[in-house]
């Protein structure tokens, strides 16, 4: 995404590739709009459109007011995409995420229809996801992995844009249900969100103060959503990009690093449990990006060792070879 520059826009120059180019601009000029509503926090707004042009899942922690949600809303305003919010609590039932089958009277007598639940929708804002059980949580599981939702015997599919974008509050353990790890895996990164700088804060403030001032806005002027089809657009510009074999063999040799690391050291092959299960993402990516079901051991000191910092080992190890 250090290649989407809003600044100095780098121009496609071959011909017949308007299509990509208009899309590529469509994402330069997506994260732009985001950018002037959600204030220092570029990273995540990266993030969300990364995941978007991945066809992955988010799953976004940080301490409340850190502008989540806006983050969230801006980018289903600008993008053209429905949202729905579901906030997750003891008392929710699967029906209420994933919709449930009701009993009507019509012309032709009585009979059941299925009432679609807020998960079909583009963007589905998955608020506070630990705070509902398992059986709640594993609502999303089919929706994540396989874009379809089974209700009753009958599958229905979700629309061709669709991210679930979950998030929790670290601080606040009483009455939360940790995610399973099988849950865990069905999202692409983990991102943690941080507080901005100082000089941020006077700006943020300086943009609720003339929210708040509520001054009529002028409609007319305000640009038209970016089309859903340019993030598709985008993706299959990505599927095209070449990778060489050795780019490839690198992606292997640290896949292969996790689920053997006896090969590259002793302290890893201490912590590593279970090796990552597919392909990582690119190594600047790789600490936030899920990886696949790696498990650290949790029987001696390395259960200290964060997941996010034991896989930049990895890469070292592996670049060292």
């Amino acid at each position: 995404m250090n290649d989407l520059d809003t600044n100095t826009p780098q121009v496609v120059k071959a011909s017949g590739n308007s299509k990509r180019s208009a899309a590529r601009d469509a994402l330069i000029d997506l994260k732009a709009r985001i950018g002037k509503s959600v204030l220092g926090q570029d990273h995540m707004v990266e993030s969300m459109l990364i995941g978007l042009l991945a066809n992955g899942n988010l799953l976004i922690e940080s301490l409340p007011g850190l502008a989540k949600t806006r983050a969230v809303k801006t980018l289903a305003k600008n993008l053209a995409a429905d949202l729905s919010r579901v906030q997750f609590t003891p008392d929710l039932l699967p029906s209420d995420v994933t919709g449930a089958e009701i009993y009507v009277q019509t012309d032709k007598g009585g009979q059941f229809q299925f009432q679609k639940g807020p998960i079909f929708a583009n963007l589905v804002l998955a608020d506070e996801i630990n705070r509902a059980p398992a059986k709640v949580q594993s609502a999303l599981l089919e929706a994540m992995e396989e874009r379809q939702v089974t209700v009753a015997g009958k599958t229905y599919k979700m629309p061709d844009l669709f991210m679930v974008l979950a998030t929790e509050n670290p601080i606040e353990q009483e009455g939360t249900y940790s995610l399973p790890e099988a849950q865990l895996d069905r999202f692409l990164m983990h991102v943690v969100i941080t507080y901005p700088d100082e000089a941020t804060e006077g700006e943020i403030i300086r943009l609720n103060r003339e929210e708040n001032a509520q001054k009529p806005k002028d409609h007319a002027a305000e640009p038209a959503p970016v089309p859903q089809q340019a993030i598709l657009d985008a993706r299959g510009e990505i599927d095209g990009v070449f990778v060489s074999d050795l780019a490839q063999k690198y992606i292997v040799d640290i896949i292969y690093a996790t689920r053997f690391p006896g090969r590259y050291g002793d302290p890893l092959g201490k912590w590593i449990q279970v090796g990552a299960s597919h392909p990582i993402d690119l190594p600047h990516l790789m600490p936030e990006c899920r990886p696949g079901r790696v498990h650290l051991r949790l029987d001696d000191e390395s259960a200290k060792e964060s997941k996010a910092h034991l896989l930049r080992r990895v890469v070292m190890r592996v670049v060292h070879v």
